[in-house]
């Protein structure tokens, strides 16, 4: 598949195979992922797997989604999630702990989000599904799996082989709603 075609095809899947991901096959699409561009090359993210049935059901509760019963749903029925996680007091700073701009520790979530879209990505390029979801509390989650010192929750991503094809395309907007040029 061709780049083009894997940006365009590519959906959000909320509904899994109960089949679990080979090992070997999420090192494959992080062995893709690690060359998503980072603030000055800190290859900041990383990547927890929990595939452990008894820890995917504590994080998809209430508590740990903030409530948000969509998430709790796709959660419990994942066979992985994809804790996005990266290494603070990297990205946007300085080699003396100074931010190098206004935006200060922001560039952080920066390349969390394009480490999360390259993960993404390189799953469906392998025949897998995802979802990246932000709505829960990193405390909790902190609470059910170990998060290394020193590093942060960015997002949460089911991830598994899609129960069903996705073909819709959500409406887009034109190009020209999207640019201006000065």
């Amino acid at each position: 598949m061709d780049l083009v075609t894997g940006i365009k095809e590519r959906r959000s899947i909320r509904k899994f195979q109960e089949r679990q991901v080979p090992h070997q096959l999420l090192t494959e699409v992080v062995e893709v992922a690690r060359f998503a561009p980072s603030w000055k090359n800190t290859q900041i993210a990383r990547y927890i797997v929990v595939e452990d049935r008894e820890k995917i059901a504590k994080l998809a509760t209430a508590e740990c989604t903030l409530g948000f019963t969509y998430n709790i749903r796709t959660m419990a029925a994942a066979p992985a999630l994809v804790l996005l996680t990266y290494v603070t007091g990297r990205s946007g700073y300085e080699k003396d702990g100074s931010f190098t701009t206004p935006k200060e520790d922001r560039w952080e979530m920066f390349d969390a989000g394009i480490a999360a879209q390259t993960f993404c990505l390189a799953a469906y390029e392998k025949g897998l599904g995802t979802v990246i979801m932000g709505i829960f509390d990193e405390n909790k989650v902190g609470e059910v799996v170990e998060i290394p010192e020193g590093q942060k929750i960015a997002a949460i991503i089911a991830t598994g082989f899609p129960a069903d094809k996705q073909t819709a395309c959500p409406p887009r907007k034109d190009p020209d709603d999207l640019i201006s040029f000065v």
